[in-house]
């Protein structure tokens, strides 16, 4: 089996920054189609500058991708960009610590739409799409593979960060559940749970916290934090045929931390 993704084309949220744009950049180098998308334009225009405006394999796409129309438009922009979509990568994510005694209905709502709802939605729109290219096509090819990136949080609590906890823990189950709702249509859904990787999140709270590096390095088997960019690669691996029998994972990419005593610290 290749684990090319050449030629395919992939929609990689969350790509103005951070671990999407990462993911984005290495389908790019691999030689997929990719579109760009993420809720703030001038993040995208900074990272793509012309390509922004629709030149060879790159797409960029800006909008608030929570909501319902958002999200049609995002899946008829590369439809009419590349003609089809094979990969689906929810990189997107917000984070914001609280109180674990807060009562803050609005907070558990927000980074529940941000980081699982809005994911979950966009799957499904897609696997509609993944699902009639299937029908004109020949019937033992997978039809796509939609990958979540999710938080170690999912099964690492973290209580300065319990809407977030919460939120990626139903990303993860969300993942299983399509998998399972999909299969059938050879559509596959994994995800990669991550911890100790420069995203900006990690940057900023490192600014904050210079003695956070410190401690995160010593709590990762490791004892390093890793660059973005080396998600790339396990993200090409679960979209191609290389991963061809694998669904429902959530492959953790942590350098061993799930392995460690748990953290006073947020995961990042």
């Amino acid at each position: 089996m290749s684990s090319s993704i050449q030629g395919k084309t992939a929609i990689v949220t969350g790509a103005g920054k951070g671990i999407g744009l990462a993911i984005a950049r290495h389908f790019r180098q691999a030689g997929a189609n990719v579109v760009f998308a993420d809720n703030d334009e001038r993040a995208l225009e900074d990272e793509l500058g012309a390509e922004m405006n629709g030149q060879g394999s790159v797409r960029g796409f800006a909008g608030d991708l929570g909501q319902k129309l958002t999200q049609a438009n995002l899946v008829s922009a590369t439809i009419d960009a590349f003609e089809r979509v094979d990969i689906l990568v929810n990189a997107h994510r917000a984070v914001q610590a609280c109180d674990p005694m807060s009562t803050d209905e609005d907070l558990l709502s927000e980074m529940m739409r941000q980081n699982m709802t809005s994911a979950l939605k966009l799957s499904q729109l897609v696997a509609k799409r993944m699902t009639t290219q299937a029908r004109e096509e020949e019937p033992e090819i997978q039809a796509g593979s939609i990958i979540n990136v999710i938080s170690l949080a999912a099964d690492r609590p973290q209580p300065l960060m319990l809407a977030y906890s919460i939120a990626s823990a139903a990303q993860a189950q969300a993942s299983r559940s399509m998998a399972m709702a999909l299969a059938g249509q050879k559509i596959r859904v994994n995800g990669i749970a991550f911890a100790s990787i420069m995203s900006n999140v990690m940057q900023s709270s490192l600014k904050s916290d210079p003695a956070l590096r410190e401690r995160l390095v010593a709590a990762t088997p490791l004892a390093r934090i890793a660059g973005a960019e080396e998600l790339g690669p396990v993200a090409e691996f679960l979209a191609s045929e290389a991963s061809g029998f694998i669904t429902g994972q959530i492959l953790r990419v942590d350098g061993g931390r799930s392995l460690a005593d748990s953290l006073t610290p947020p995961v990042f």
